[in-house]
């Protein structure tokens, strides 16, 4: 039978309408106030760039606004500091975005956890890794939490099932573990020193490649009926895991482009709206 694809595309354009008629209800419960998610943008990364104008895009057609905070590369740790505080302190900025990857020379570490907690939209400080990795309130981190948005859509039971995470990265792998665990899944987490890594990956009956290297997971490694989760996006629209032999094999999996993407974007907009319908309820 051919796998199931996860379509997170077609999922974040069904949330979008609904998002829609959320900050609709929004503006007309706070006398026309509007979600805003800021965005702040370090430098001239084009890759960055772009993906900065589609999350405004996103926020656009949701009927949110979108703050571009543009810095030059010049900046520094101290002075974007300073501007996510600045952020952080104005009551019509409802989440905060700091574009990765920041220019080497800035602290970036320092400068997500300088955004407060209730703005973190995007789920990158250490104390919303934390209270998320502990069952306490906290805004997951995008791309992790829109994969499990995707399995909880399709109906991919998770309890009890072996997941194994090939990446261990502060916004992806490690916090994609600890979802998968607090859905009462058994985790393996693997990474670029986990020594028999196709054995490992041939146990997984879901599997999400988050190892940043392209197809660098075998087909030949999943086992038959895995559900198969591929976080990654290479040029020429490959990712992480060889997917174009899993068709037959796999028994989901989610498609490159058209995934796992999309919906990283779309649960950055949802949290916003959740964060500006907690303020401006």
């Amino acid at each position: 039978m051919p796998a199931l694809v996860l379509d997170g595309k077609s999922l974040a354009a069904q949330t979008e309408a609904a998002l829609l008629a959320r900050v609709e209800h929004l503006k007309i419960n706070s006398g026309g106030k509007t979600p805003i998610l800021a965005t702040i943008l370090v430098g001239d990364d084009p890759a960055s760039a772009t993906y900065v104008k589609m999350k405004g895009s996103a926020c656009r057609r949701i009927g949110m606004e979108s703050v571009a905070v543009e810095m030059p590369a010049s900046t520094t740790t101290e002075q974007l500091l300073t501007r996510i505080e600045e952020l952080n302190a104005d009551p019509d900025v409802h989440g905060i975005l700091l574009q990765h990857p920041a220019p080497a020379h800035i602290d970036e570490r320092i400068c997500f956890d300088a955004i407060a907690l209730h703005k973190d939209v995007d789920g990158v400080t250490c104390l919303g890794f934390g209270r998320m990795a502990m069952g306490e309130n906290a805004y997951g981190c995008a791309t992790p939490q829109g994969i499990m948005r995707i399995l909880e859509h399709y109906g991919i039971e998770i309890e009890g099932q072996h997941a194994v995470v090939v990446g261990r990265s502060a916004i992806l792998g490690k916090p994609m573990a600890m979802m998968m665990l607090q859905q009462n899944a058994t985790v393996t987490i693997c990474h670029s020193r986990t020594r028999n890594l196709p054995e490992i990956v041939a146990q997984a009956d879901i599997l999400v490649g988050a190892v940043g290297k392209p197809e660098f997971i075998k087909a030949s490694w999943v086992k038959e009926g895995a559900v198969v989760v591929d976080a990654g996006y290479h040029p020429g629209g490959i990712g992480d895991i060889e997917l174009s032999a899993l068709a037959d094999k796999a028994s989901a999996f989610t498609p490159v482009p058209g995934g796992v993407g999309p919906m990283t974007i779309n649960t950055l907009i949802m949290q916003s709206v959740m964060s500006a319908e907690k303020s401006l309820s």
